[in-house]
C-alpha cells in the first residue's frame, strides 16, 4: 500500500483541472500543464481535490501509484508557484550571462558557450557567478539546470566548475611532496 498514493492532492484556489482523452490537464495562473494517465491507473477530481488509485491490485499499478501521484502534485505546484533551481560558478573567469533567448558561458574553454533557452524557462543572472533557471515544469527545469551543469561538472581539487545551490563537493588532497 502506498503511502504516498494514499493521499488526495488538494487544488488551490484559481486551479483547475479535467480529464479528458486519458490527458490530465492542470490550468493555474502561471500556466498550463498536461500529463498522459496510465491505464493501470484510476483518476478522479472531486471537490477540490485529485484522486489517484490503482484501477487494479496488480503489481505494475501498485508500482505506478505514487509516482502518478507525485506527478500530479508536481503539475499542480509548478502552475501555482513554479520551480527554480540555481547554479553556482566557481573558478577564475568563470562566469555566465543572460542575453535575449541564449546563455553566454566562459567556462575556461577558448570559446565561449552559447546554450539556447528552450521555450517555457526562463533564465536570469543576478550576479556573473550566479544562474537561475525557473519555470513551470519540474522535468524540464532540472534537465536545463543538468544540461548546463554538464558544460563543466565541479572537480574534485580546487572545486572548480558549475555546481547546484546547496550541492557538496568532496574535497581531495592533492599531490604531496
Amino acid at each position: 500500500m502506498s503511502r504516498i498514493g494514499k493521499v488526495p492532492v488538494p487544488v488551490p484556489a484559481g486551479v483547475t483541472a479535467d480529464i479528458a482523452d486519458g490527458k490530465l490537464t492542470v490550468k493555474g495562473p502561471k500556466g498550463t500543464l498536461t500529463l498522459n494517465l496510465r491505464d493501470e491507473i484510476s483518476y478522479a477530481v472531486e471537490d477540490g481535490r485529485i484522486l489517484v488509485k490503482p484501477a487494479n491490485d496488480t503489481k505494475a499499478a501498485r508500482a505506478f501509484w505514487g509516482m502518478q501521484r507525485t506527478l500530479v502534485s508536481n503539475l499542480v505546484t509548478g502552475v501555482t508557484e513554479g520551480y527554480t533551481k540555481t547554479l553556482l560558478i566557481t573558478g577564475v573567469g568563470y562566469r555566465a550571462n543572460a542575453q535575449g533567448k541564449n546563455l553566454k558561458l566562459q567556462l575556461g574553454y577558448s570559446h565561449d558557450v552559447d546554450f539556447a533557452i528552450p521555450e517555457g524557462i526562463e533564465i536570469k543572472t543576478p550576479d556573473n557567478t550566479t544562474v537561475e533557471i525557473s519555470g513551470i515544469d519540474k522535468q524540464q527545469v532540472g534537465q536545463v539546470a543538468a544540461e548546463i551543469r554538464r558544460w563543466r561538472k565541479p572537480e574534485p581539487y580546487k572545486g572548480k566548475g558549475i555546481k547546484y545551490r546547496g550541492e557538496y563537493i568532496f574535497r581531495k588532497e592533492g599531490k604531496k611532496k
